[in-house]
């Protein structure tokens, strides 16, 4: 497969070489190594990679790797801190340290101090608090990985649509209601629960035809007065939430009801 590649173009010329007389800087290209935090971090990164025991660290190969990463900061032309060289001095002390024979004074027969138990030590706390910071990053944070939401709830317009029919009229003929209600009344037991929120479903469902229906249909005269009145408030509460319409034709004519998608 053959690709050819896109030439440069200057003022409409394609470039086929640099110009003679081109001055290219000597630090254009520059190379950025791992950056370090300190000595220390740099000599617990130097251990972590050869899994090297911390509690016996090999303090030639150490000091050596550690010089040659110095000398390579140095050829870069990195910022090299003074703590750098200060650990350098400090292996390097404990290398020789190391060498040197262990002097004993008769009878004593403790063990000779490790000229590297302080430099472990201080590798072992800042690998701890090295390894709490990188927890603590870990965890969700806000900006980052969370963002607050915000939404406003928008005003929805609702149009009330209050009944045309005076009030006389409609206590006029709840008063008919309460009146046949008396005839049928009679002893209960037990009496189920009446809901408002059941019967303003059964109203729905009876007004499923375009045909509006009189008033006076939907009271059961047989639950009594409470079904009366709970079926009166459910269909006040389906005018409220103009579900429902309640109508009279004409001047003393029967009241009706009418769902308000059918108008």
């Amino acid at each position: 497969m053959n690709t050819q590649l896109t030439p440069i173009l200057i003022q409409g010329k394609p470039l086929d070489q640099l110009p003679s007389d081109l001055y290219i800087p000597p630090d254009a290209l520059r190379i950025f190594l791992e950056n370090f935090e300190g000595p220390l971090d740099l000599l617990l990164y130097l251990i972590q990679r050869q899994n090297f025991d911390i509690l016996n660290i090999p303090i030639a190969e150490i000091t050596r790797q550690y010089l040659q990463y110095v000398e390579l900061m140095k050829a870069l032309h990195l910022d090299l801190a003074a703590e750098y060289l200060l650990m350098a001095a400090i292996l390097m002390e404990i290398k020789s340290r190391l060498l040197l024979p262990v002097h004993r004074e008769d009878g004593d027969n403790s063990a000779p101090e490790d000229p590297r138990a302080k430099l472990v030590q201080q590798l072992q706390e800042y690998a701890r608090y090295k390894q709490a910071a990188l927890d603590l990053d870990a965890l969700p944070r806000l900006g980052r990985d969370l963002f607050t939401v915000s939404a406003s709830v928008p005003e929805i317009p609702k149009e009330i649509m209050v009944p045309n029919i005076p009030w006389p009229a409609l206590l006029h003929a709840m008063r008919e209601v309460m009146e046949r209600v008396a005839f049928f009344t009679s002893h209960q037991v037990l009496r189920e629960p009446l809901s408002v929120r059941e019967r303003m479903s059964l109203i729905l469902e009876l007004l499923k035809t375009p045909q509006p229906i009189d008033f006076i249909t939907f009271f059961n005269l047989e639950e009594g007065r409470a079904g009366v009145v709970v079926t009166l408030l459910a269909i006040l509460e389906l005018v409220k939430e103009s579900l429902i319409q309640i109508i009279q034709p004409q001047p003393f004519d029967m009241i009706q009801v009418i769902r308000v998608e059918t108008l």
